[in-house]
């Protein structure tokens, strides 16, 4: 395993819509382990391999219920009650904003063995998925946002929920 180095704002590939998995071999086999590391290491909850230079459609997010890796996922439904919350990105160093997401959303993938899976997320793990879904179809969360908000409101916010 090693650790990628994150692309940030400004760089093309992450304005490009990613390319469908056809394979699952050693190669993206290292992809996941890396992204996983990278993860882990830039203290994030989601990572997508646009992000890491790889224009590919995976993910890697732990909300703090452990790893999930996501293969050519898909959102296949979303609830009507929408909730706006504090985002940030690792791609976007020194940038938070308010963006609205849905309360839950629906999500089929593959894992790495092949395996076709579904899993129905709540709050700020279905924020996390559809934040990095979005980057897999090349948009960032800065396109979403209604009110950017300074380091010190971030902080209160998160005393807040405390």
């Amino acid at each position: 395993m090693a650790i990628r180095n994150i692309i940030k704002i400004g760089d093309e590939s992450l304005t490009k819509k990613c390319r469908t998995v056809d394979r699952i071999d050693q190669r993206i086999i290292t992809l996941l382990d890396d992204m996983a590391e990278t993860l882990y290491n830039s203290e994030g909850i989601g990572l997508a391999a646009p992000q890491v230079g790889v224009l590919k459609r995976i993910a890697v997010i732990d909300a703090g219920d452990g790893l999930l890796e996501l293969i050519n996922p898909e959102i296949t439904g979303a609830s009507d009650d929408m909730i706006e919350d504090c985002e940030g990105c690792l791609s976007v160093p020194g940038k938070w904003g308010i963006v609205k997401r849905p309360r839950s959303v629906t999500v089929r993938a593959t894992d790495r063995h092949g395996n076709k899976t579904e899993i129905t997320a709540e709050e700020l793990l279905a924020r996390a998925i559809c934040h990095e879904l979005d980057h897999l179809d090349g948009h960032l969360f800065i396109e979403k946002v209604t009110e950017f908000i300074d380091p010190e409101e971030l902080e209160e916010r998160k005393s807040q929920r405390q």
